[in-house]
């Protein structure tokens, strides 16, 4: 068995990034953006003039200061909330999750008892649902957290916190807009449309730094395929979901360094209005 690499600072961390200088190994923690690929911070410091070291705040891909403390903190609140929804759910039975769970208008039995909707003015079942979860099926959530995690997490430490929980949020709208769209009668839960603007997000990522993409390739196919044979999966929350988040990352990751902030949250709303504008549309179609 391939023993793990390790940053060489941080020997408790497994890593596949290199110093572009010395090519040690080093952790998200360490790498610092260079004119090509990452440096580390003792490469950074001997490049100084003289022999005055110049220091430079370690920076994530999407130029955001790494900060300290729990590098996963925003997945694991994720995952608790999810968890503890769907806690919920299994003590407060069907008639909480009818109030929260996506779709247009008054869906006819058995699915609910009353009329409501997003077409009604229940705006926050856009969001809300994507906290919900089959509270007769543990699978659904196990799997879905489980993904959380093993692309989640270290998405989060390359992105930072900032960017990774906007990049979530907006992947999780663009799923919600899919659905009011293409589906607006059919009602819909589940963290799915989030995961997979995650694994957008990661796709982008691995394109980006010219790493092998043909994991996360094999296993976005592998999920596409489960979408259109597993009975009862919304593939219009999948849909909107990755390209939301697809769109997102490529504004975050390939940003131009002097315009970067303008460029990555620039990106962030123009896809949060057109998820926006497209929800607007679903619900018309069910109004008019």
């Amino acid at each position: 068995m391939e023993q793990a690499v390790c940053c060489y600072r941080h020997p408790d961390r497994e890593t596949g990034i290199r110093c572009t200088r010395c090519e040690k190994p080093i952790c998200t923690a360490c790498m610092i953006s260079a004119s090509v690929g990452f440096q580390c911070p003792g490469c950074v410091s001997s490049s100084g003039s003289g022999n005055h070291p110049r220091v430079t705040q370690a920076r994530t891909v999407t130029g955001s200061r790494i900060g300290s403390g729990d590098p996963f903190l925003i997945t694991k609140l994720l995952i608790g909330i999810n968890v503890l929804v769907w806690l919920l759910e299994l003590s407060l039975g069907n008639s909480f999750v009818n109030h929260y769970d996506l779709y247009a208008a008054c869906a006819p039995a058995p699915y609910h008892g009353v009329c409501g909707g997003v077409a009604h003015g229940e705006w926050y079942r856009v969001i809300t649902s994507a906290f919900l979860h089959d509270r007769g099926n543990p699978t659904h959530i196990g799997f879905n957290m489980l993904s959380l995690w093993w692309i989640g997490a270290p998405l989060e430490q390359r992105l930072g916190r900032a960017h990774y929980f906007a990049l979530y949020l907006v992947s999780a709208l663009g799923g919600s807009a899919a659905v009011l769209l293409l589906a607006p009668d059919l009602p819909t839960l589940g963290a799915s449309g989030a995961i997979f603007g995650l694994f957008g997000a990661t796709a982008v990522y691995l394109r980006r730094l010219r790493y092998d993409m043909r994991p996360i390739l094999v296993l976005l196919a592998l999920n596409v395929v489960f979408t259109f044979t597993w009975a009862n999966v919304s593939w219009q929350a999948h849909l909107g979901g990755l390209v939301a988040g697809t769109l997102v990352a490529v504004g975050m990751l390939y940003a131009p360094r002097q315009r970067r902030t303008l460029v990555q949250w620039g990106t962030t709303a123009v896809v949060l209005a057109l998820s926006l504008a497209l929800m607007g549309i679903g619900v018309a179609q069910v109004t008019s």
